[in-house]
């Protein structure tokens, strides 16, 4: 589905709304308990490649707070050109002095990462659909380069609250590579399983 860009206004109002009513404290939890293998059957293992956070901006769940407990972990930022290009870079958890290309704040100084130097990426979204078809900002940053040959195997989940899992499909471009799957105050919800309904 193909939707033009006025209706993907109205749903970005839409989900922004929504998405106001999340519970930070429940979603960092849920994320805790579903990445870490001393928490269950995590997800991440220590040495086997970088966790690709993010910076929150205002109206994302904020996952910051979860840093002391990520220790064990090496970490990855994204970093924007603010021309449309994003890279992934090395991050030691410190607070950050530098700015990317769009004003968020990023480890401007450290190299960008390959692709298999990631072991998942965790973004952030106003909506996704049962089909992994993200909802974002309109930037395409994530799209472009989740589009990339190289960049297609990295896993990549979104956080968001339930309320902005959406049950209808979400417009989609052809440049669209589906999600993971997500993670709410519910916890995971696997793209294709029963949890996607």
């Amino acid at each position: 589905m193909n939707e033009d860009p006025f209706q993907k206004r109205i749903l970005r109002r839409h989900f922004r709304t929504l998405r106001q009513q999340r519970n930070d404290e429940t979603i960092r939890a849920e994320l805790l308990n579903w990445l870490l293998p001393s928490r269950g059957n995590g997800r991440l293992r220590t040495g086997a490649g970088l966790l690709g956070l993010y910076w929150p901006l205002p109206g994302e769940p904020d996952l910051i707070p979860l840093l002391p407990k990520l220790r064990a972990l090496d970490l990855a930022l994204p970093c924007s050109d603010g021309q449309g290009g994003l890279s992934y870079r090395p991050w030691d958890g410190r607070p950050l002095e530098g700015r990317d290309g769009c004003g968020i704040p990023a480890p401007v100084d450290e190299p960008p990462l390959k692709p298999e130097q990631l072991q998942l990426l965790i973004v952030p979204a106003l909506a996704v659909d049962k089909t992994g078809i993200r909802l974002g900002y309109g930037g395409g940053y994530y799209d472009r380069l989740r589009s990339r040959q190289d960049w297609t195997n990295v896993p990549a989940w979104v956080v968001l609250p339930k309320t902005c899992v959406s049950q209808e499909l979400l417009p989609r471009d052809p440049w669209d590579i589906p999600f993971n799957g997500w993670i709410s105050e519910q916890g995971p919800g696997l793209i294709g399983s029963s949890s996607a309904s």
